[in-house]
């Protein structure tokens, strides 16, 4: 039994990845997560393909905001890319993640933008 916090979230990240698939007409909406930044992408499993994607790196209007509101930031450009796709709703993939503080908030801005989760 592995007790560090990797292996832990590759054991939950592999318990939702198996019921989770993202396709052509309901792709998955990943999130990604580092110390300094937060990513998300719009993928298509079924095809491999990325079809949107939207980070807080290199963004102006997130350099002197808190993380979670740069993660909300972050939900609120997903959700104007995807929608520009038409895509109008995504399976949330929270990638191992717990469901609270900036994963949370990305989804709340996501939903807040338009798309639904």
């Amino acid at each position: 039994m592995a007790f560090n916090k990797i292996a832990r979230r590759a054991k939950i990240k592999k318990r939702i990845r198996k019921n989770l698939t993202g396709t052509e007409t309901l792709p998955r909406l990943t999130v990604y997560r580092s110390n300094k930044q937060i990513y998300a992408q719009v993928i298509n499993d079924l095809k491999g393909e990325t079809i949107v994607s939207a980070s807080s790196q290199g963004v102006k209007e997130c350099e002197n905001l808190p993380k979670i509101e740069q993660a909300k930031f972050v939900g609120k450009l997903i959700a104007e890319k995807a929608i520009k796709a038409n895509i109008e709703a995504v399976k949330f993939d929270r990638n191992g993640y717990l469901y609270h503080g900036r994963v949370k908030s990305l989804a709340d801005g996501a939903r807040e933008g338009g798309l639904k989760l």
